[in-house]
């Protein structure tokens, strides 16, 4: 018996030894962001940004893209088509967003692929987009003037 005590004992002292601690990092934020917005996080809102002041824009805010383009009778398929050619030819014809043109110019040509523009549509067309403090003053005032807010006939 007595050999099984000593082998119980040495078992026990053997396990009180350190141990390296182990750190685990737990990431509760676990809602993913959609693919869209981190493109226009990182790429579209370097001229679109949705914090930069009315006078030092670069380009309207992608909140009154998204006025311009969509309406209530406007389908996700309809807006994509529509970014699309504009993307494939931003040119002062095929503008929706005059009074943008007036003040910034077209938007140069930018590369994006087709896949990304998707991404980019989907989250404008389907979430709620970033707007400046301003823009719904801004809005308003220019609706009251009579200048058309809403999309044109498709081209």
């Amino acid at each position: 018996m007595r050999p099984l005590i000593v082998i119980a004992l040495l078992f026990f002292l053997a396990s009180c030894q350190k141990t390296k601690k182990v750190s685990y990092s737990i990431d509760y934020n676990t809602e993913k962001v959609h693919p869209g917005k981190i493109i226009i996080e990182t790429q579209c809102n370097i001229c679109h940004s949705p914090t930069a002041s009315h006078e030092q824009r670069l380009a309207p805010p992608l909140i009154a893209v998204k006025k311009h383009y969509i309406s209530e009778e406007t389908t996700q398929k309809e807006f994509s088509e529509d970014l699309q050619i504009w993307f494939d030819n931003p040119t002062e014809d095929n503008a929706r967003m005059y009074g943008a043109v007036r003040r910034f110019g077209v938007m140069p040509k930018l590369i994006l692929s087709n896949e990304d523009l998707e991404k980019v549509s989907d989250y404008i067309y389907n979430y709620d987009i970033e707007q400046p403090e301003w823009f719904e003053d801004h809005y308003n005032e220019e609706k009251r003037k009579g200048f058309p807010m809403r999309n044109r006939n498709r081209i």
